[in-house]
């Protein structure tokens, strides 16, 4: 399947149109929410299969990233979660890839219908990553566990292709 001509807003600016990618892969990883510092996660938020985990697992795509630039990939995170909290996650985490906002569910929808589930009255994206090779769904990883993994997966997967 080939990924829709989707623009999406960038925490730190800019917009970025997933159809067409930099270089030859593109790592699309969706994540429900970053965790806020001083706050506890919202009460039930550790019983949801798969919600707890984000923050490990885009500071292992953050600790990955040349990695994953030497093998002709670009990474981009992709939340539902609001953009003024992705831009402070970026910051405060030193993230070197573009965290993207989708808060109006674009990707949920057709073609690729993206899994969703209903937190405290908000839709957040499961957890889910996609290696997209010029334009074209290659590899999805779902579920993703542990979170903290799913970089060294996917790089071991980008390795043998």
């Amino acid at each position: 399947m080939s990924l829709p001509s989707v623009e999406l807003e960038g925490a730190t600016g800019g917009t970025y149109r997933l159809d067409q990618q930099p270089t030859r892969w593109l790592v699309l990883y969706l994540y429900p929410r970053t965790g806020r510092p001083g706050e506890d996660p919202p009460d039930g938020w550790d019983l949801i299969p798969g919600a707890r985990g984000c923050t490990p697992q885009s500071c292992a795509f953050r600790d990955h990233h040349a990695e994953l630039t030497t093998l002709n990939a670009t990474v981009y995170g992709v939340s539902a979660q609001p953009i003024h909290e992705q831009r402070e996650f970026t910051e405060r985490m030193h993230i070197p890839f573009p965290l993207l906002n989708d808060s109006g569910l674009v990707l949920a929808d057709e073609p690729l219908r993206l899994p969703t589930f209903e937190f405290g009255g908000w839709t957040l994206y499961r957890r889910l990553t996609l290696c997209v090779e010029e334009g074209t769904i290659r590899k999805v990883f779902y579920p993703v566990f542990p979170p903290d993994r799913n970089a060294s997966e996917v790089l071991a997967y980008l390795r043998s292709v």
